[in-house]
């Protein structure tokens, strides 16, 4: 918003009198006036307003001449030059006998020939210097500077001028001046001494606190050390007793072929339960315990040529190398770790200690904190995967259709399904174990719907499979039957672009949606009109409701703060958080309490809702940003966000996808859409850029689509 706000003019003050004076005076002494009486008035008045003006400031030296001042504190009016008003400088006599400063009566005569005080006509060439009055100034400045001079300014001219002085007067005068100087050299040492100690003491005070925090970290690390090292000895302990009774099972011949005959049993389950399983979750479902079934039937054959061992040679080879890429994982984000583990460790710590009837003895028991599971948990899923790999792909735009930009992607209730729209003005709907499981060049959707504008957002209802909403450019928000491929309502009370939609979790009737046209708006699927209106003062970029809350939204706004919602009273946000340095372009919940956004200034932000919204909203409340994320690029497009429980994804405008883990700032993982995707080779790659992307739930995998109409399902790797 432009900030027209002027600083206030602050004018010089000095007396009525006197301001009349000045305005009247120089025409005055200008006029044509024939009597020395009106010259003696001239004059006379001239040095009322002198006097009336140093006076008014105070003796203040104007246009760098100093002013005679009287022992009562009045200018000698005689020393004034009538044109200027102030003391005459360079003074010259006129042929009827005034005195000018030179510039001035100079600069007066070249527009008039007339003596300023009595009119006599007068040229340049009746100018003559005025030496005893430049005598008597010259004198007068001297004594004003005098009069004004500090004493060493005093003993510097007497010296300069010759005073004569004794041999003895000199002496005591030097001895003075070096106990002066030896008086002010300690004061400036014992000054400069007092500002060094207060410096250590500070410095001593920061170090001690540093040097408490350290040890208190160091007897956190003493600890779980000691626990992960127990805890370690367990778990190898309890290993061995596994080798032991399995060399035993080995070494019986009748025990051997009954536990090989109810593993082929099982694994004939395990295959037929697999290939009735519907959709994309049966079937990473199947394809995983077929590789587990591979893997333990590969080890168990090792282990019967090998039974001493108790091991597999080339899975033990797999296992090493697996963990030292895990482990360079660590030592490349060693910073960010470092600080996430005593952060948690710190607040594990505390949180017990402010909670009396918590199970000490339990925790001790068990020999793990709450902040060590707490981080043991954030190293396991970020050190996991390093990668994303693309398991398929398909196009989403059509040889009639030359608009390709997916606006967003989302998967429905199941996981089944997922819908597409953009600027294609259609809502496409693709099954996904098709696309993953059955490699093509081109996937038709199993249902295409189609509307009158470009679409910005869709919502699938998580109660209702088969009903989706969207919103669109022209801002009005529909809601879908994908069953029978119409529209079940349709709201166009927005006045401009609608840009987000979204249903409630927990009152599947109800949704949300924010526009243009500054205004969040609640419907309900059993009303024609709103149900609830909040008006704001930027335009809305996106809404979002809280999963485990009917009656609290988030809006991301292009005033580049999150305004929280209690929809209960929507006259005011329960909070404002604040951070983003543009606009927000998108809000989502990782939890009922943990809220991620993205904006155009490339940060993704994690914020802590429970924190922020207590009963009786205090505004001084610290916003609880919990972590700020880096690394894409992202300053005019809406690129995408999503989020699981331990994950948060976004595009960027350099055609890449990042992954963060929440607990590090850092990318845990990327994937750049290359150039082999495009279609026209002489396509400039950088200018396209990742539009949508979605989390599947409770899983690695992932859409993303970009500006070009690429969609590909990738899945975190290791």
């Amino acid at each position: 918003m432009a900030d027209f706000s002027v600083g206030a003019l602050v004018p010089s003050v000095v007396k009525a009198e006197a301001r009349d004076a000045i305005s009247s005076g120089p025409a005055a002494a200008t006029g044509a006036v024939s009597s020395s009486e009106t010259t003696n008035a001239a004059g006379g008045a001239a040095a009322a307003v002198e006097a009336g003006a140093m006076e008014a400031t105070g003796g203040v030296v104007r246009g760098g001449v100093g002013v005679s001042v009287s022992a009562d504190g009045r200018c000698d009016r005689d020393l004034l030059c009538p044109i200027c008003m102030c003391m005459i400088k360079d003074a010259f006599l006129t042929s009827c006998g005034h005195s000018f400063c030179y510039m001035c009566i100079v600069t007066h005569l070249n527009n008039k020939n007339d003596c300023p005080s009595c009119g006599h006509y007068l040229t340049s060439s009746q100018l003559y210097p005025n030496f005893l009055l430049n005598k008597l100034l010259k004198k007068t400045s001297v004594q004003q500077i005098a009069k004004n001079a500090s004493p060493v300014e005093h003993l510097r001219m007497a010296l300069q001028q010759g005073c004569e002085m004794s041999v003895k007067d000199l002496e005591g005068l030097l001895y003075l001046l070096a106990e002066k100087k030896r008086k002010m050299e300690q004061e400036e040492a014992e000054t400069n001494m007092q500002i060094l100690l207060d410096f250590l003491h500070c410095l001593r005070k920061q170090k001690l606190d540093e040097l408490n925090e350290v040890q208190t970290d160091l007897q956190y690390i003493k600890e779980d050390i000691n626990a992960v090292e127990r805890h370690r000895i367990e778990l190898y302990r309890a290993r061995e007793r596994y080798s032991v009774k399995l060399r035993m099972v080995m070494d019986d011949p009748v025990a051997n072929k009954l536990q090989t005959s109810i593993m082929d049993k099982n694994n004939n389950v395990l295959v037929s339960s697999a290939r009735s399983a519907y959709g994309g979750a049966g079937f990473g479902n199947f394809q995983t315990k077929k590789i587990e079934m591979k893997s333990r039937g590969s080890s168990l054959g090792h282990q019967r040529k090998d039974v001493p061992t108790g091991s597999d040679p080339h899975q033990s080879f797999t296992q090493s190398g697996l963990a030292v890429a895990r482990k360079r994982r660590v030592h490349h984000q060693f910073s960010e770790l470092q600080d996430c583990y005593l952060q948690r460790r710190r607040h594990g710590a505390s949180h017990i200690s402010n909670q009396e009837d918590r199970d000490v003895n339990l925790i001790r028991r068990e020999g793990y904190s709450a902040g060590l599971e707490d981080f043991q948990s954030v190293l396991t899923t970020f050190t996991r995967y390093s990668r994303l790999r693309v398991i398929a792909e398909l196009r989403h735009g059509d040889l009639f259709h030359s608009a390709n930009i997916v606006s967003s992607i989302e998967f429905d209730r199941d996981d089944e399904l997922f819908a597409t729209a953009g600027v294609s003005k259609r809502i496409k709907v693709f099954e996904f174990s098709t696309v993953v499981n059955e490699p093509a060049d081109v996937h038709c959707p199993v249902v295409e719907m189609s509307t009158r504008s470009k679409l910005s957002c869709l919502s699938w209802n998580k109660y209702t499979k088969n009903i989706i909403a969207s919103s669109d450019y022209e801002g009005i928000v529909t809601v879908w039957d994908v069953t029978t491929r119409q529209s079940i309502r349709e709201y166009e009370e927005h006045e401009k672009r609608a840009w987000s939609v979204d249903f409630s979790r927990t009152e599947p009737s109800m949704l949300v949606s924010g526009s243009d046209d500054c205004k969040v708006k609640g419907w309900c699927t059993n009303q024609e009109d709103s149900v609830f209106n909040i008006d704001m003062k930027a335009n809305i970029c996106c809404v979002k409701y809280n999963p485990g809350s009917s009656i609290h939204v988030a809006v991301g706004s292009a005033d580049h703060h999150i305004h929280y919602y209690d929809l209960r009273n929507t006259s005011m946000p329960l909070h404002i958080f604040r951070g983003h340095r543009k606009a927000v372009s998108y809000v989502k919940f990782l939890s009922s309490n943990e809220l991620a956004s993205a904006s155009t200034d490339s940060t993704l932000r994690l914020w802590d809702v429970k924190e922020n919204c207590p009963e009786s909203i205090n505004e001084t409340l610290y916003p609880a940003q919990v972590r700020t994320f880096k690394g894409h690029t992202n300053e005019k497009n809406f690129v995408g966000l999503t989020v699981n429980n331990e994950y948060l994804a976004c595009g960027s405008e350099t055609n890449e996808v990042f992954v963060y883990h929440k607990a590090i700032s850092k990318p845990a993982a990327w994937h750049k859409f290359g150039s082999s995707d495009m279609d026209d080779a002489e396509d400039d790659a950088a200018s396209y850029f990742i539009s949508a992307v979605c989390w599947k739930s409770d899983s690695p995998t992932m859409l993303a689509a970009n500006s070009q109409g690429t969609i590909k399902v990738l899945v975190l790797a290791a």
